[in-house]
């Protein structure tokens, strides 16, 4: 038997005015005159954005749901070039640990960010790895003050093309070793749906002991022909064989054929059980990440549609085993 447990991605339908991600431009920030004021104003936001995260756990715990992604923007400007000065950790230790408290309540949660696209790992430019290391850096700081276990919390693509995919991939490998490690440990890598297939990605998480998320819309999206579940799913399980988690795997629909790589409001369960089928049984956990537009509703819709058609056993409103 296989649990599979439901999470989604940052944002609520059903909590009204509780964006983590509310933000200030670098422009909005330098138009105003005093510089400290404006660094207030910046704290402010990320005080907020915190408060409305423990508003968030609390709705899902309310639920059942025990996986959730945070929002990657909850610091507005923390690692603008003209702010390295700013010690955005300092003035939001009280709003950390009040979520530090809820989170120590409830040990089943499980939670992670998913970093910005322009953090890259696999870049040749100086520049943009190291702005890349010191937003994982924000992320590292933001876990350890809410006392989550950094392993395995940050889910990565492999980065950019570079018009050479196969030199991209070994300029990963090379940059790896230029990671920190306490960074190394908190990273895992998904497959994308443009470039680097579950293949690609599989060949660098076996390389170097990462964990690979496995997205299933992407890999509908871009696959090597031939390539089923029987060819990867196996050796996906082997790669979180270090990790305390769960394997992870994504789900999204798409919007349409011709959109068929942006993600829809819902999840389409027939879509999602030919999933379920192909897995069931080889690993006794899996986490399902739920990217789709409508956020926790998509959760609590895709739940409603399994129980009324299909023959599980309901655990809670997030979390089901086939019978």
């Amino acid at each position: 038997m296989t649990v599979f447990r439901f999470g989604y991605v940052a944002m609520s339908v059903h909590v009204k005015n509780a964006s983590p991600s509310k933000t200030m431009t670098y422009t909005q920030f330098s138009k105003l005159a005093d510089r400290e004021a404006a660094i207030r104003k910046l704290e402010r936001i990320a005080q907020n954005n915190l408060h409305n995260c423990l508003r968030l756990l609390r709705h899902n715990v309310a639920h059942h749901i025990s996986f959730f992604r945070l929002s990657s923007k909850l610091i507005p400007l923390a690692n603008h070039p003209e702010l390295l000065d700013w010690d955005y950790i300092k003035p939001l230790r009280t709003s950390l640990a009040e979520l530090k408290e809820f989170i120590k309540t409830y040990p089943d949660l499980r939670i992670d960010f998913h970093p910005d696209h322009f953090v890259l790992l696999n870049t040749k430019d100086k520049d943009v790895f190291s702005v890349s290391i010191k937003t994982l850096q924000m992320h590292y700081m933001l876990l350890k003050g809410m006392g989550i276990a950094i392993d395995h919390r940050c889910v990565m693509h492999v980065g950019g093309s570079y018009q050479d995919k196969e030199l991209a991939l070994e300029q990963f490998i090379h940059n790896w070793a230029l990671v920190p490690h306490h960074i190394q440990r908190m990273v895992m890598l998904e497959n994308d749906d443009t470039t680097f297939t579950w293949s690609d990605t599989l060949y660098v998480c076996e390389k170097l002991g990462i964990p690979l998320v496995f997205d299933y819309h992407h890999h509908l999206a871009n696959r090597e022909e031939g390539n089923d579940f029987q060819v990867n799913w196996q050796r996906t399980i082997a790669t979180w064989q270090q990790s305390k988690l769960p394997l992870k795997m994504h789900i999204s629909s798409p919007k349409s054929n011709k959109e068929f790589r942006a993600h829809a409001d819902l999840i389409d369960l027939d879509m999602f059980w030919e999933f379920v089928s192909a897995v069931q049984g080889t690993v006794p956990q899996i986490d399902v990440m739920i990217e789709a537009k409508l956020k926790d509703e998509a959760l609590f819709q895709l739940m409603k549609d399994i129980r009324l058609s299909k023959n599980v056993r309901w655990l809670n409103e997030a979390s089901f085993e086939l019978c």
